[in-house]
This record gives C-alpha cells, sequence and structure tokens, in this order.
C-alpha cells in the first residue's frame, strides 16, 4: 500500500462514515483487539482480501488516534498470524505517520483457493472459520467451510452412483442421440465401442458400493425418465411476481401471476424452463432503418445459456441437494438463483471474460457438450468458456444492461435488467454530454449504465463494454480528468460515479464540462413541486446534494422555458426565489 492509497481509503472512511468491504478499522491503542482473527480469517477467506489499519477509531467518524506501542503492536500482529492462524498467513504490515500519530496497516491476501478455509486455531472448525460480508465479519457453516474443502480439488459428486439403480432404469431414447454424436466425430478412439463401454467412459455409469454398475448422479438426472423420484428438489422452479419486491401483493391482492415446477430430466428441464418464462414475456418493438421487429423481452440466447449454466455448475454435493435452480420474473428484471458459488479460481470480476471457466461439474458438463434437447440438433452447451461471453454480447447487440452477479460461497445470483440502455432521457443526457467533449462508444455505454445504476467499477466496464482492463482503466480516467465521473474508494474497490463537483481535476488542454452538462432539471423541478414554497438556489442544491453553480446553471433554462418563475424582477438579486409554474402561487 503505498501513501496515497492510504489517504483515499482513510477519506472514503471519513467521508462516508463506514468500512468499504475490505477495510476494517480498530482504534488498538495500547494492544491488538481480542478477536481481531475473526477478521484475518475473514480478509484470507474472501475474495481479493483485505486492510486491516489499527490506530483508527471506528467509534468517532474513524479520525486517526494512532497506536502508543507501535513495534510491539507490529510484532504481536505478526506473531498471531504467523503461528495462531491455519494456514499461517504472511500479511505486508506497515507502519504510518499521520497528524502526529503512528497507524499500523496490514494487507492479508487471499490465500488460494487449495489452502482455504483459513481459521484460528484456538477456536478450531467451523468456530474459527470467518468470511467477509458488507462492512462485517460473519462466522462460515459447516456448508460452507465443506464448499471450501470441495474447492481444494475436482469434486466428483456428479459421477457418485444411485444405489440401487441400472442401466435399464434410463431412457434409451434420450442416451441415443448423445451416443450417435460421439461416434459421428472424426477420428474418435470410441467410434465403434460398445454402448456401455462409452457410458462407462462417460461416468455415466459407475460401479456402485457392491462393485455393480449402476447410474451416476449425472446419468440418472439427464437420462431417468423421472429423475426426481430419488432427488425430488434437483428440479427448477419459475414463478413470476407481480410488483418487483418478493412477497408483495399485486392490485388484485395476489401473490403470484405464475408459479411452476419443472422436473424431468435435464434436458427436458431446459425445454419446459424456456416454455414457462416465454409465456410470461412481452415483446418490444424495434424500429431497425424501414422495418420494425419484434424482439422478446429478453433474448432466448441468454436465456437458454443462463438457464444451462444454472444446471450444469450448480453444486450437487449433499447438502445442497435440497435445494432447487429457482428463476424469479419481476416487472423489471429476471432473476436465476443456483445452490453453490463459483467454483475453482476465477474471480467475480473475471466472469465474461474469454475463456474464463472452471467446471464443478466436470463429468456432467462433458456430456452436456454432446447432448441436444429433444427435437434438436445443437447440444446444450459448447463448455468453452463462451457462454458468459455470448451473454453479454447478446445483451450489447439488444441495447440492454449487463448482468448483475451476487455470488456468495453457497449461492450463485444472476440478474438480467429488462430495460434498454438507451431510453429517451439517457439519449438526450448522452447528447448534452457530447457537445461538450468527444465520447467514445465504450464511454457512451458505460455513462449510460451509471445513470441507470448509480456506479460502476472496472470490471463491469469492461462487461458493458467489450473492453479489457487496461482500456477501462484509461478510459475512466479521462471522464475522471474531464469533471464527468467522480472516483470513490481505492485500489480494487475503487468505483465511479457521476460527478456532482464543479472543476474536479480537469485535465490541461481538455474540453472543460460544468457540471451543469449532467442533466439536473427534472431534479430541480421536483424538488420545487415537493417543496410547494419559493425555495432558493442554495435550498434547492441542500436538498439535492448538489453544488449550488449547477442548480444556478439550470434555473435561468427552466425559467426560458416557463416551468419555473422567480420572486424578484433581477435575476442577480440575493433574495431571488423560485417556484415551480404550475405549482401555484408561493
Amino acid at each position: 500500500m503505498t501513501q496515497h492509497e492510504l489517504q483515499e481509503i482513510l477519506q472514503n472512511l471519513q467521508h462516508f462514515g463506514a468500512e468499504a468491504p475490505g477495510v476494517e478499522a480498530k482504534r488498538a491503542r495500547d494492544e491488538l483487539p481480542r478477536r481481531i482473527w475473526e477478521t484475518l480469517s475473514a480478509f484470507a477467506n474472501t475474495p481479493g482480501g483485505g486492510v486491516l489499519l489499527l490506530g483508527v477509531d471506528e467509534t468517532s467518524r474513524y479520525s486517526v488516534t494512532g497506536v502508543s506501542q507501535p513495534a510491539k503492536l507490529q510484532a504481536d500482529l505478526a506473531s498471531l498470524c504467523a503461528d495462531q492462524m491455519d494456514p499461517p498467513l504472511r500479511p505486508l504490515i506497515q507502519l504510518w505517520e499521520r497528524d502526529g500519530h503512528t497507524i499500523v496497516s496490514a494487507e492479508v491476501p487471499e490465500l488460494p483457493r487449495e489452502q482455504k478455509p483459513c481459521y484460528y486455531r484456538g477456536a478450531g472448525l467451523p468456530n474459527g472459520a470467518f468470511i467477509r460480508v458488507g462492512d462485517g465479519d460473519r462466522k462460515l457453516n459447516p456448508y460452507e467451510v465443506q464448499a471450501l474443502f470441495d474447492s481444494r480439488g475436482q469434486p466428483h459428486y456428479d459421477a457418485e452412483p444411485v444405489e440401487g439403480s441400472t442401466l435399464g432404469d434410463l431412457d434409451h431414447a434420450l442416451i441415443e442421440p448423445m451416443l450417435r454424436r460421439f461416434r459421428e466425430r472424426d477420428g474418435a478412439p470410441y467410434r465403434d465401442w460398445p454402448d456401455e463401454r462409452i457410458l462407462r467412459t462417460l461416468r455415466v455409469l459407475v460401479p456402485d458400493a457392491g462393485g455393480e454398475l449402476a447410474a451416476s448422479l449425472m446419468g440418472w438426472l439427464c437420462f431417468a425418465p423421472y429423475p426426481q423420484e430419488r432427488f425430488p428438489n434437483l428440479c427448477v422452479t419459475f414463478v413470476r411476481y407481480p410488483t418487483p419486491v418478493a412477497g408483495e401483493q399485486g392490485p388484485a391482492g395476489e401473490r403470484f401471476l405464475d408459479n411452476v415446477k419443472i422436473e424431468g430430466p435435464l434436458p427436458l428441464v431446459v425445454v419446459e424452463a424456456m416454455r414457462a418464462i416465454k409465456r410470461n414475456m412481452q415483446r418490444r418493438g424495434i424500429v431497425q432503418g424501414l422495418f420494425r421487429e419484434d424482439l422478446w423481452e429478453y433474448p432466448e440466447t441468454v436465456l437458454r445459456e443462463a438457464l444451462v449454466n444454472a444446471l450444469g455448475h450448480r453444486d450437487y454435493s449433499p447438502q445442497a441437494r435440497g435445494a432447487q435452480v429457482q428463476v424469479q420474473m419481476f416487472p423489471d428484471r429476471l432473476e436465476v438463483l443456483s445452490p453453490g458459488g463459483l467454483f475453482g479460481p476465477i474471480q467475480p470480476d473475471q466472469l465474461g471474460e474469454v475463456g474464463v471457466q472452471s467446471s464443478r461439474n466436470a463429468h456432467l458438463m462433458r456430456v452436456l457438450e454432446e447432448l441436444p434437447p429433444p427435437h434438436e440438433r445443437r447440444p446444450l452447451c459448447e463448455n468453452r468458456g463462451t457462454g458468459l461471453v455470448s451473454v453479454l454480447e447478446q445483451l450489447r447487440r439488444a441495447g440492454m444492461s449487463p448482468p448483475r452477479f451476487d455470488i456468495t460461497l453457497t449461492r450463485f445470483r444472476l440478474t438480467l435488467p429488462n430495460h434498454t440502455l438507451y431510453d429517451e432521457r439517457t439519449l438526450y443526457w448522452l447528447e448534452v454530454l457530447g457537445r461538450a467533449m468527444p465520447l467514445s462508444e465504450s464511454q457512451r455505454q458505460a455513462l449510460a449504465l451509471i445513470r441507470h445504476t448509480g456506479a460502476l467499477g472496472n470490471a463491469d466496464y469492461c462487461r458493458v463494454t467489450g473492453t479489457d482492463s487496461r482500456v477501462a482503466t484509461r478510459e475512466l480516467a479521462d471522464l475522471v480528468d474531464r469533471g464527468v465521473l467522480q472516483r470513490e474508494g481505492a485500489g480494487r474497490w475503487t468505483m465511479y460515479s457521476i460527478s456532482t463537483t464543479p472543476g474536479i481535476g480537469q485535465r490541461r488542454g481538455a474540453a472543460r464540462l460544468r457540471p451543469a452538462a449532467i442533466d439536473r432539471g427534472e431534479d430541480i423541478m421536483n424538488v420545487l413541486l415537493e417543496a410547494g414554497v419559493p425555495l432558493s438556489a442554495r435550498e434547492i442544491a441542500a436538498r439535492l446534494g448538489i453544488s449550488p453553480s449547477a442548480v444556478r446553471y439550470w434555473l435561468p433554462r427552466l425559467r426560458d422555458a416557463e416551468l419555473v418563475v422567480g420572486t424578484e424582477e433581477d435575476p442577480n438579486s440575493p433574495v431571488m426565489r423560485y417556484r415551480a409554474k404550475y405549482a401555484g402561487p408561493g
């Protein structure tokens, strides 16, 4: 960590009055906090690790109070990490002088997946193992601990035998298309093999506890006529809600607009789940040139890819077999939830990169490469790390927002917003910006997303624009330099949002963008309508949390449009107030 990064972290702590997910501050004036090992464990088990600051008082808005014996505290912390954490931790521990006080910082890196979970030996597993959630530490439950142990190697739950089953329990009509595709491959060594040998090679058939051939869990789910006879929750549920909040009642008191449980062999489940979603989707018209094209609310290829990923990469361990894959449709979004978080060496910010893949269920994914749904020739997936890449490209072509990911150790949630990035107000806003300065197409895409979501990071920029991290870093810095965006956070926690500060970081020779170029007209009108009484520019600015100069830019334009009126004839009068023209006399 550098002096500049420390400065940014402290400024953000003091500005927001709260810790970032990867930062923990403690007063620790004379000694280490009693349970500081919880934070050390949590940072080591959480993607990205974290930074511990000692000598920063979280109870007094993160003021720097310093530590009394920095060398001793540094040694005690190093000893705790090396001797009482399992596996031992080797954080970078540094001393910093700030305002006459000494701060001790410790950068705790995330452990490699083959070494997780990290825990405190004095408490053991699972009581001594934690993970970072928001700005706090939470103890891992037994399932989460097992999930971390599973990630150390390649799980084989998909190849476990279904005791008591035989080849005769499987539907040969479902198996035959897959076998035919295998045998049609050029140069395939198994072209002349008997069916049973191919099925054993693919782990569709495996030895059971008594040495007899039985269907594997994967073989049972793909080829049994009714897999839910043995595993009732290995299915898909589809629910359509009437409001954006699950559980809220609709106008007629309804809780659901549709509620379906989809069962059967896995290829059929994909087909029936797609049918349920399409039954509840709307179409929207897009005019291109002289022609109008009707498109589904969500691209079909995106939905299919999301379903196959959820079924193919979900956790099939015994602890997770009671959980279903869930598809939830809301008026403003569609969510696909599957049991099990990311598997293997993939980080959340790598999702969508070409070639990035790691299969929790290697045998299942191998079969899905060659398994077409009923009455189709195309297999369910490619398994080449291109699925999410295709999803992002399809959404970009449709002018839609990229998916959002909410990932824990035990759950993967994919959210598809159904709004277009380029609605009329966003197009107008981008046009105003474009008049003030040149914008690349990727900058336009990212700015449109920020307008809808409020903020984004470097990885979000890459996903929405298709650029790599270096381009994203350069173009984001350019937008900060020109006053369009403001940067919050430091290092890997940096986020970018629309700037509300005039003249920040203006680069020499760059087109100067006044903060007023960000359209605040509608916001000002809403404030005046809600107030019902005349307000000064400063009062409006205080209610919006923006600068008075931005308000003063827009007020004359609103007055010229006959939307607001002033209380004084002289527009420069120090007692000037404004009200909405159609809000009644003030």
